[in-house]
């Protein structure tokens, strides 16, 4: 499975951004999907992930209600729709895709990553 995010950028505070994450060699509707994020400095967090299922989804904390991730079968794309971003948003942005769980909310259980797609809010 090969994954390529996309659609990160620079926007202020209270702005939207949509990533999306291409998936090829795999069917996104027969694995798990998630989006983690990468703040300079720290650890890899998840954001939030989608099930295999497409039927499922959790989000951390601090994207609960600002966030949405999606999955387009037909384009074999999963998404996340940020809105009202935060400067604590920023870092860089990576897709995942697990093969052996329905869904899944830590880095160890996913197999195969996207290479990033940098986000970052500031005024």
């Amino acid at each position: 499975v090969q994954l390529q995010a996309s659609g990160g950028g620079l926007v202020q505070p209270g702005g939207s951004l949509r990533l999306s994450c291409e998936a090829s060699g795999r069917a996104v509707s027969t694995v798990a999907m998630g989006w983690f994020r990468q703040a300079p400095g720290k650890e890899r967090d998840f954001v939030a992930a989608i099930s295999r299922s497409g039927y499922t989804d959790h989000y951390t904390d601090s994207v609960n209600g600002r966030f949405t991730i999606s999955r387009d079968n037909a384009k074999n794309t999963v998404d996340l729709q940020m809105y009202n971003l935060k400067p604590e948003d920023t870092g860089v942005y990576y897709c995942a895709a697990a093969i052996e769980i329905s869904i899944g909310t830590m880095a160890e259980e996913y197999d195969y990553w996207g290479q990033g797609t940098l986000v970052t809010v500031s005024s």
